[in-house]
């Protein structure tokens, strides 16, 4: 009965909202998916569902003709004479047997070489017919899971937003988004006139045209990590099989269905079909698929891509019409399948683009956008929503408000805040998500860590947030306790934190305390890490002392690409000695060395004296010609760049105990990742600066360098640190310069060697350099494999290091993470 109810809403629904609709079946009262319908000679079309029904916006009553187009069937022009409003057309399409046809081929010679021939010359020439424009672009996007595991490792999922039936299955994400698309050949912006998420009447959609501007007429289609090689691209037929399929008339256009296959199952390349238009040699449809393993996503198990093209007499070519990604990917025993689909109306391929056309905003979101109501979306949505998405929208409409009231929630997170005996392990975490804030208890065994200046110590973190949704500020309060075992010393730090707004994201923050530090700021050696190898190895790398402490910090955005932020801070340093010697595996004829690290062997010597300091530092984030994403309360930049980062610092140190201790100092940094199409990724990062004004610099405030002497890398920046260099015997009160860089071949290369394919690892080179005065350059090289794992489990790299300094060469083997 309910399903019935469901189906009767369903069809009186669709055929109130359009002003023609209907359904698109084969011979068979098969409904037909997917199936491009517009007026001729126009840009005004839709496609079908997948129950087969569709809407077609027609404006003006009268005579017109409707074209219904599907791949292996007879496309059918249908003239019509409207006199009212809403107009019903239920059509029936024949399958078209010419094109079902497989050509017999009787020669040596391969015919479907000829056609991606001059399919490839003249793809140039197609792409620019195409290259600028406006359109409207709808899109809809839909996530389904099947069989949902109540827990993984431990944790419950719920019910996953309240979609899911009696078998846990359902609909996990439900979305449409109607916007404006300006397209040159360079540049890409879209409006976003109205958004839809199923069960948020809050919730912006990010079913952008730009992450779906999948052209076949360029050489690469960016799927993922690592792009795909068109059917057609330049170099296609070192990636491509080709096979004529058939070959058949689709009104005075002599269409080609093309079969694709990679030459090797892990080439970078489609499996699938592609149609060409004899003579003009353009694209008439694709049906394209790839596996997670081709576009370096083990979790995905395949995706598939499908266009449509229609041709326009006025403009004399074939333009995309339609789109839909398919998508298959599972893990953790969560089976996930989807689909986006999206429609082009309204073509202007003679736009007037003027320099104001496009900025650094890329896509923005009109005021209202998310608060469009059923009204709109019946009048404005092209492609009818099915019976599950139809169902989908009225469940999580009615438990919505329920699910967003103060009971429910204080219900929910009843349950969820109850403490377990394992949050003695993990730490406690309990939330009032109705009042949006939160406390957060860091776990008392895993937050437990040894050095040997402390022994074992808590090192225990406790936060508090409080979240202003409709004014998007927050504050956080955040404290550590700290005591050792071994030096018998309680050590507490903490903040305040305030953000105002997500525009310009200020912020002020608030610090003090007492805590230990390492030499370098930056902290290199992480406490698991420095705790290891102390342990097992009796190597304490990591080098402390004690800071007292108080600051205040703030900063924002003056403009888009410009951050800047300040500090004031008062600090008072205090070396520290070793006061523990315990381990786990206790090496013959050696013990640790001191905690001073320019003098490892001896043990009542410090780096410094102790002492205090005033510190004022001024930075700025210079990111060039940085894009931008514009909701209605807030700015998301988007980091990818073809320009660099450029970060500039001054800090001074003055009013110091002892006035030798006082200075200044100038940094600079520039970094930037450059993608090269299938070949790979290139980083580089350079930093390079000078002490001014200065007599007998403290060693808390020198210069320090991320080296690793541990072998294991878990800071996944693997241009922001050295592999083998030793953590402060290159520290300088002087003038410094770095430079590091790598190429991660994104399985470029690995993929073309037979065997070594089928492990799907990935090919990275590295080089790194550090200059300071009164010493040699020290330089290091690299070659390492990532995505080294098994199944969809790969987060390994490792790396061979060969380090020179001082004319001597050291080798070595560096672990680490990689996501």
């Amino acid at each position: 009965m309910k399903f019935k109810i469901t189906l009767f809403f369903f069809i009186s629904y669709s055929f109130s909202q359009a002003q023609i609709t209907g359904n698109v079946k084969d011979e068979d009262n098969t409904p037909l998916p997917f199936v491009n319908i517009y007026i001729e000679g126009s840009y005004n079309g839709t496609t079908s569902n997948d129950n087969g029904i569709y809407n077609l916006n027609v404006t003006t009553l009268g005579k017109h003709t409707i074209i219904f187009q599907y791949l292996g069937f007879k496309t059918l022009k249908k003239e019509v004479n409207i006199k009212a409003f809403p107009f019903q057309l239920n059509v029936v399409l024949k399958e078209d047997a010419l094109a079902l046809e497989e050509v017999k081929l009787s020669t040596k010679d391969n015919p479907a070489h000829r056609i991606i021939k001059a399919a490839i010359a003249s793809k140039d020439k197609n792409f620019k017919k195409t290259a600028e424009f406006t359109a409207d672009f709808y899109s809809r996007g839909i996530y389904r899971i099947k069989n949902a595991p109540e827990k993984i490792m431990g944790f419950e999922l719920g019910d996953l937003g309240g979609g899911l039936d009696s078998t846990r299955s359902g609909v996990l994400y439900l979305s449409e988004t109607i916007s404006k698309i300006t397209k040159s050949e360079k540049e890409f912006k879209e409006k976003i006139l109205a958004s839809k998420v199923s069960g948020d009447d809050n919730g912006f959609s990010f079913n952008q045209a730009s992450e779906v501007n999948f052209n076949l007429y360029t050489n690469l289609i960016n799927l993922g990590p690592d792009n795909i090689v068109s059917p057609i691209a330049t170099y296609a037929f070192n990636y491509y099989k080709y096979t004529l399929v058939n070959s058949y008339y689709e009104g005075e256009f002599l269409i080609n269905k093309i079969k694709v296959e990679p030459k090797k199952p892990t080439d970078n390349s489609f499996n699938g079909f592609i149609y060409i238009v004899e003579d003009k040699w353009e694209i008439y449809a694709a049906e394209l698929s790839v596996t997670g393993k081709q576009i370096q996503q083990p979790i995905v198990k395949k995706l598939t891509l499908k266009q449509n093209f229609s041709y326009s007499e006025k403009d004399k070519m074939f333009t995309l019409f339609s789109q839909s990604i398919d998508f298959i990917f599972g893990m953790f025993g969560i089976n996930v399948d989807g689909r986006f689909t999206g429609v082009y109306s309204n073509y202007n391929f003679q736009p007037n683009f003027t320099k104001a056309t496009f900025t650094n905003e890329i896509l923005s979101f009109v005021d209202s956008a998310n608060k469009k109501d059923s009204l709109f979306w019946k009048n404005r949505r092209p492609i009818p929503l099915t019976v599950e998405e139809i169902k989908d929208y009225n469940l999580k409409d009615s438990i919505k408000e329920i699910r967003q009231s103060e009971k429910y929630l204080d219900s929910v997170d009843q349950k969820r805040n109850a403490f377990k005996i394992m949050n003695v392990l993990t730490g406690y975490n309990y939330s009032n998500t109705y009042e949006k804030w939160g406390l957060s208890i860091g776990s008392p065994v895993f937050n437990s860590m040894f050095n040997t200046v402390q022994g074992w110590h808590t090192n225990m973190d406790l936060s508090f947030y409080k979240y202003y949704k409709n004014e998007n500020r927050s504050f956080t309060i955040r404290t550590k306790i700290d005591y050792g075992l071994s030096d018998d010393q309680l050590r507490l730090s903490g903040g305040f934190t305030y953000r105002f707004n997500g525009r310009s994201n200020p912020y002020i923050s608030i610090n003090g305390g007492r805590k230990i530090m390492q030499f370098n700021a930056s902290e290199p050696i992480a406490p698991i890490v420095n705790a290891v190898s102390s342990l097992f190895f009796e190597d304490n790398y990591a080098k402390y002392y004690d800071k007292t402490f108080v600051s205040i910090s703030g900063g924002k955005e003056i403009f888009n690409g410009l951050r800047m932020n300040s500090s004031f801070s008062y600090e008072n340093r205090k070396p520290l000695f070793n006061h523990a010697d315990w381990v786990i595996l206790n090496k013959e004829n050696e013990k640790y060395s001191s905690n001073n690290p320019l003098e490892p062997y001896n043990y009542t010597s410090t780096a410094f004296d102790k002492h205090s300091i005033y510190k004022f530092s001024l930075g700025a984030s210079i990111k060039f010609d940085q894009k931008y994403i514009s909701l209605p309360d807030r700015k998301i930049n988007v980091y990818e760049t073809k320009y660099p980062t450029l970060n500039l610092g001054y800090t001074k140190g003055f009013a110091a105990s002892d006035k030798k201790y006082n200075y200044d100092l100038i940094q600079a940094r520039l970094y930037q990742d450059l993608k090269f199409g299938n070949k790979g990724t290139f980083s580089y990062n350079v930093k390079a600066g000078k002490f001014l004004n200065t007599d007998e610099l403290s060693f808390t405030d020198y210069k320090h360098f991320n080296g690793n002497q541990t072998h294991v890398n878990l800071d996944l920046n693997y241009t922001n640190s050295f592999n083998l260099l030793p953590y402060y015997d290159l520290s300088t009160d002087d003038q410094y310069a770095e430079f590091h860089a790598q190429h991660h071949f994104n399985g470029y290369l690995l993929r073309k060697i037979p065997l070594m394919n089928k492990l799907q690892f990935q090919l990275v080179v590295g080089a790194k350099a550090l200059f300071t005065p009164d010493n040699k350059p020290y330089s290091e090289y690299s070659v390492g494999l990532d995505n080294i794992g098994f199944g969809k489990f790969r987060f390994l790299r490792v790396d061979y290091v060969r380090s020179h300094f001082n004319g001597k060469a050291t080798n070595g083997v560096v672990f680490g993470l990689s996501f």
